[in-house]
């Protein structure tokens, strides 16, 4: 059955985003909670640790793009798609807290899930688009 089940994109983009999003989270949460760091810095840091676990399970399980042709472009289209998907998210985050009064690491969750939303046609259309590999 799981077999079965990640033969399809979308749940093997959801499989590989929810840990990379596990990483994110877990990070965001030492940092903010435990060591106090600023909720917008904790959200960076965060990305940053999860990025590269994020861009070897998209390229090679979610899109299961084995090629090493041109994988420093990828690299570079993927850092692009993420660093909008960072904007995308932390202004997410920002507007859940400051405007919603909503607790920070809830806010994470929010941005994280709507962010993800986006990303996947970047990362479908752009990053690991063959025809432009």
């Amino acid at each position: 059955m799981i077999q079965h089940l990640t033969k399809h994109l979308l749940v093997r983009y959801a499989i590989s985003g929810s840990m990379s999003a596990s990483v994110n989270l877990l990070l965001f949460f030492l940092l903010f909670n435990i060591s106090h760091v600023y909720y917008i810095l904790s959200s960076i840091i965060a990305f940053v640790a999860a990025f590269l676990i994020s861009l070897v399970l998209q390229k090679f399980w979610t899109f299961k793009d084995h090629s090493m042709d041109k994988f420093h472009h990828q690299v570079g289209r993927y850092l692009l798609t993420s660093l909008c998907g960072l904007v995308i998210d932390i202004s997410i985050l920002y507007i859940c807290v400051e405007y919603f009064g909503m607790y920070a690491f809830l806010g994470q969750i929010t941005a994280g899930l709507l962010t993800a939303c986006c990303t996947f046609f970047m990362s479908r259309n752009f990053v690991f688009n063959r025809q432009l590999a």
